[in-house]
């Protein structure tokens, strides 16, 4: 028996629907069961009504699950450091403690590369990196991946991390997908110091899969990166432009003037209270250089990451389909 939390994101709508193809019994915590009416449709599917502050609801849900997949949390651009460090760091905590209780036998918890924050732009990014996060996501993630490591070292928890890179793929809306596809797709190419900086893509399923090779194979106390291989924006770009059949111009958008333009909107947002198009967090994700290497989870996990090429094939079809729900990815025996 599973316990997932997260269940009804971008990750865990795959996950969800992987498990359900290894006939695995789940446990999916969730806010709103009302609005998810689709996990009606896995069979091996429990719905657990809750959310991470919710001590008592995750004890009862853990309860006699062998493994736990911590994917929940809290990922915008923008926001209040307070609700990204309750969701992320409190929430983290509050499994740890149901999970220590029940003695569960794996628990696999899922951080982030952009812990690192800022990276030397000469050095390649492995797991012994330092992280020096920079924004709230990412001082909440690294709150949350540290207490894991801790309840590992301090009370044998059997946790290993996860630090996935940018997801992106089918069911996607935010994030890489929006700014390399979604915004490509419609004319809006930013294309940041002439595309010359380094992105950290992860194509979703390959996050389920670096998940599944985690349980089987991973280390306990262990951070794993789990990504394919680092690519520039306007490498990505060539690739998307040319599956796609785009051809929108591609001005070189100086770093300042998108610096700029990104705390004008952040005034505006003040008052509209919504986030800007170009909030300045992002800035930490588009303006370095991220050589991330996935040479551990390679070399451990048997890991295999899918090529963008063929990652960014599927993602843009599915655009081009009017982003179905129902898709090849998420099915369940034929059926979503």
């Amino acid at each position: 028996m599973f316990f997932l939390t997260g269940g009804t994101g971008f990750l865990g709508r795959h996950l969800v629907a992987a498990l359900c193809r290894r006939h695995d019994p789940v446990r999916v915590l969730t806010r709103y069961p009302e609005e998810h009416s689709w996990l009606k449709r896995y069979p091996n599917v429990q719905v657990i009504q809750g959310d991470l502050v919710d001590k008592s609801t995750l004890i009862r849900g853990i309860a006699g699950c062998r493994y736990v997949i911590h994917a929940g949390g809290f990922f915008r651009f923008w926001g209040d450091k307070q609700v990204f460090m309750q969701t992320n760091a409190l929430g983290t905590l509050n499994m740890l403690e149901a999970a220590k209780a029940e003695g569960v036998e794996r628990f696999i918890h899922i951080s982030s590369i952009a812990v690192i924050g800022e990276p030397d732009p000469t050095n390649v990014i492995d797991e012994s990196y330092p992280p020096k996060p920079v924004e709230p996501y990412q001082e909440s993630k690294y709150e949350g991946e540290q207490m894991a490591l801790r309840y590992y070292q301090e009370f044998g928890l059997p946790v290993i991390v996860l630090r996935p890179g940018a997801f992106y793929g089918p069911l996607g809306h935010y994030a890489f997908n929006r700014l390399f596809f979604k915004d490509a797709m419609r004319g809006i190419i930013m294309q940041i110091d002439g595309g010359k900086h380094i992105i950290f893509p992860a194509y979703i399923t390959d996050v389920v899969e670096g998940i599944f090779l985690a349980l089987e194979r991973g280390r306990v106390g262990e951070i794993y990166n789990i990504c394919g291989d680092w690519i520039s924006h306007r490498e990505a770009f060539d690739i998307i432009c040319e599956q796609a059949k785009l051809h929108w111009p591609r001005p070189p958008i100086p770093g300042w003037l998108g610096i700029t333009a990104s705390r004008i909107l952040e005034l505006f947002s003040r008052i509209t209270r919504r986030e800007p198009f170009w909030p300045i967090n992002m800035r930490s994700y588009v303006y370095n250089d991220w050589r991330v290497s996935n040479e551990k989870a390679r070399r451990e996990l048997g890991f295999s990451p899918t090529p963008f090429e063929e990652g960014a094939r599927r993602t843009i079809q599915w655009y081009k389909n009017g982003q179905p729900e129902d898709i090849p990815e998420i099915r369940c025996d034929g059926s979503i």
